[in-house]
Order: structure tokens, then C-alpha cells, then sequence
């Protein structure tokens, strides 16, 4: 690691024509351990979910509880302090009042068509897993993120699933409407959701994790649904003179504390900026309890752009696609209409990317890696099928040659019992 040496810049200066896109991929060792997981589990179920448990550490023996019910989840609810309940309580309104604003903005579909009428419903999946990070720091507010826009796009089950879960986080599984929560982590829970080992087989999974979760839902994405495959973090801030140096830094920071892999990335037409941003990381990491996680992050990860002008900077953004992008300019709302790619989008100087994080309303759940560029965050969305369906009951009114259409393109295809059917209407 780079010595905290205020002469070097932590943000390694880079120009627009040397970023390379690296699309974010899995390493091959964690795709194959996670792969033995859960083929072990698929195959033994209770048994070898209970053994890679306990061998990580999330259980201390296989006489531990690991599925919490619903009325535990309340009790830890009811034992936190007033303070917190009614922070939990807050930020879980917030986040279901957007989703349940999403959620509006979808609706059945009822159209005339020759002959009768089609449509699609709109509905959810029966069963979510919801995962949720334990380690370093436990994520309640991801609890809160995915369980919550779940129940409110309609699943009737939720099932969190989250490693040696604190008071915190079993309270917010019960404010979010949980049904119960798998008190294990990593591929093994995600493989206990799939396949229904001590809890109903999920229909999906969602919410963030490391790399063997990562690699897991991967893995069993061809049997249930997943969200998208989470890379390291990322935050860009796009800023130019106006913006204020030890702002940009303290952003830069807070998406840094997160993990030594995450990418904080500043891009500017400001060399001044630039200088004055070096200059207030350093001041701010003097007495941040995570700056050795921060400090890693800057100065492995970490880097800015110099652009010759903002549009070149726009060009940068929608190159790197990213989780996060903060636009920080002297009139942000007119390039806003530029920028076609990042997973959550912070316009104007007050806009800060944590307060996407704990519950303003979006989701934090975020595309990452380049993904962004086809595909969007966490939604109600993620939990619903749009199913069509199709009703003709007045074939006497079918446009002139339509049968015949259909017959005809079918026997293109060679496949004259398609023909035959569409015929059989015309004299039913």
C-alpha cells in the first residue's frame, strides 16, 4: 500500500483515451468452489447445508438456530431501543412508498384485436430470497431495500437470508414484512433458497454479496431468477469548478469505506479541482475510523479523469457505466439528457449518493462492472411477470385473409399443423 505521503495524489491521474473497459468477471476459483457448494447441497440438502455453515462460520453447531420465524423477528424488533425503531420505521416508509409509487405506474392490459381481445397481467412471483451481507459491516438498510419492494410488488413469501445476523438486521427484516430469515451466508444460502433446504424454493434472489454469493447466483440462475451479478462498488462524480472540493472528497470517501475493491472515480475539466480533491482526501482520511479500508480503496482502485471540457467528461461517464454517478456541475440538470448509462444517478451539489443508500427512496441495489448499460436497479419490477394472454371469440369478424396469413406462414416454416389449426376457424 502507498505510504500516507500528502506529495503523492491518492487519485492516480488518468486521460479519457487511456480508460479501458474491463467488463467485470468472476474468478474461475470462486465460480468453482461456489459450484461444489451448491451441487453438495442440491444433492445432501439439510445435511451439507448445515456442514459448509458451520465450516464458515455462520452457525457454531448444527444444534443452532438457523431459521428465525417471524415472531423472533418481532422480538428483536420490540428489544431495540425507541430511537432506533422509529429510524428503521422511517427509512422502511420511504423505501415503500417508492416502490409502492413504482408499482402504480404498472397495469394490466386490455386491447381489442380482430376477432376478440389480448392483454398481459401484471403479477408477482410467489417466493423472494432476499439476501443480506453479514462480515464487515452488516447491511440492515439492504434488509429493508430488497425484502420491502418485494412485498410490495405482491410476493406472497419473503425469506431473507443473511449470516450471523445482528438485533438490527432481524428488526429490519420484520418492519420490511419477512416471513422468516436463514441465518446463513455466502453460496450456501443461496443454494438453500434455490432449492428449498429449510425454507420453500425461492422463485427469485436478489440483494448484494460477496464473491462466492456472486458466484452462486450465477450458478443457480437457470433455475430461478436473479437480480444481476454484483462486481465491486463504484461511484463516479462528474464536477467542474463549481463544485466544492471537500465535498467531492467526502463522497469519494464514503464509497471507498465500503470494501478495498470499491472504485471511487472523479472526473473533471478542473485541474484545480482535481489538486484541491488529492488535497482533502488526505485531510479527511487523517481521522476516519475506516481509513485503512478508504486509503486501500483510493489508492489501488481510485482515480481521476481529466477531460478537456465537460462533454468529453459526459463521453467518460457513459463509457464507464456506473453503479453511482453524482453530477456536480454549475447546471447539472442541462447535461442530464447526455448521460445514457449509470445503475443510480445523484443530480446537483445536494444530491449525495448516501442518501440513495439508506432510504430517500431508490434502491441502492445497483448494476455494476459496464452493466449498467442494459440494466437497470433493483425494482418491483424484479419481481413481477408481465404474463399475456389472448381471448378471439368472434372469428366471423376477422379481417378478410388474416386465417390465411397465418396458415400461409406457417407452411413457410413447414409446419403444416400450424396451417391446419389457424384453418380450422374458419368454420367453427
Amino acid at each position: 500500500m502507498r505510504s500516507f505521503d500528502m506529495m503523492t495524489p491518492l487519485l492516480t491521474l488518468t486521460h479519457p483515451s487511456e480508460l479501458v473497459n474491463e467488463q467485470y468477471e468472476l474468478p474461475q476459483q470462486a465460480l468453482d468452489i461456489a459450484r461444489d457448494i451448491v451441487s453438495d447441497i442440491k444433492e445432501k440438502g439439510r445435511q451439507a447445508l448445515l456442514e459448509y455453515a458451520i465450516r464458515f462460520g455462520d452457525l457454531e453447531s448444527i444444534e443452532s438456530s438457523w431459521i428465525i420465524e417471524r415472531d423472533d423477528l418481532q422480538q428483536a424488533y420490540l428489544q431495540l431501543d425507541q430511537q432506533t425503531q422509529e429510524l428503521l420505521q422511517r427509512t422502511a416508509q420511504r423505501i415503500r412508498d417508492f416502490a409502492a409509487a413504482q408499482r402504480a405506474a404498472l397495469s394490466d392490459l386490455d386491447y381489442k384485436i380482430p376477432g376478440g381481445r389480448a392483454g398481459h397481467q401484471v403479477s408477482a412471483v410467489e417466493v423472494a430470497g432476499c439476501y443480506a451481507p453479514g462480515g464487515r459491516f452488516p447491511l440492515p438498510s439492504s434488509v429493508l431495500m430488497t425484502a420491502i419492494t418485494a412485498k410490495v410488488a405482491g410476493v406472497e413469501q419473503v425469506i431473507v437470508a443473511s449470516p450471523k445476523p445482528s438485533q438490527v438486521t432481524l428488526a429490519a427484516a420484520y418492519l420490511a414484512g419477512a416471513d422468516r430469515l436463514l441465518a446463513v451466508g455466502g453460496a450456501q444460502a443461496i443454494a438453500a433458497l434455490a432449492y428449498g433446504v429449510g425454507v420453500q424454493p425461492v422463485d427469485i434472489i436478489v440483494g448484494p454479496g460477496n464473491l462466492y454469493v456472486t458466484a452462486a447466483k450465477q450458478i443457480v440462475s437457470g433455475k430461478v431468477r436473479i437480480d444481476m451479478l454484483a462486481g465491486p462498488s463504484e461511484l463516479v462524480v462528474l464536477a467542474d469548478a463549481s463544485a466544492d472540493p471537500a465535498m467531492v472528497a467526502s463522497d469519494l470517501i464514503a464509497q471507498a469505506e465500503h470494501d478495498p475493491e470499491a472504485r471511487p472515480i472523479l472526473v473533471s475539466d478542473s485541474d484545480d479541482l482535481i489538486r484541491d480533491v488529492n488535497e482533502e482526501l488526505y485531510r479527511q482520511l487523517e481521522t476516519l475510523s475506516t481509513r485503512s479500508i478508504a486509503l486501500e480503496s483510493l489508492t489501488h482502485n481510485g482515480f481521476a479523469v481529466a477531460c478537456q471540457d465537460i462533454e468529453v467528461g459526459i463521453e467518460v461517464c457513459n463509457q464507464l457505466a456506473p453503479e453511482h454517478l453524482e453530477v456536480i456541475v454549475s447546471d447539472s440538470d442541462s447535461i442530464i439528457k447526455d448521460l445514457k448509462h449509470f445503475g443510480g444517478l445523484f443530480i446537483g451539489h445536494q444530491s449525495a449518493e448516501v442518501f440513495g443508500d439508506y432510504g430517500l427512496g431508490p434502491n441502492h441495489v445497483l448494476p455494476t462492472g459496464g452493466t449498467a448499460r442494459y440494466k437497470g436497479g433493483l425494482s418491483v419490477m424484479d419481481f413481477l411477470r408481465i404474463r399475456t394472454w389472448l381471448k378471439m371469440d368472434d372469428t366471423q369478424s376477422l379481417p378478410s385473409g388474416l386465417v390465411e396469413d397465418v396458415s400461409t406462414l406457417a407452411r413457410i416454416e413447414g409446419l403444416e399443423g400450424h396451417a391446419k389449426s389457424a384453418e380450422t376457424r374458419k368454420t367453427f
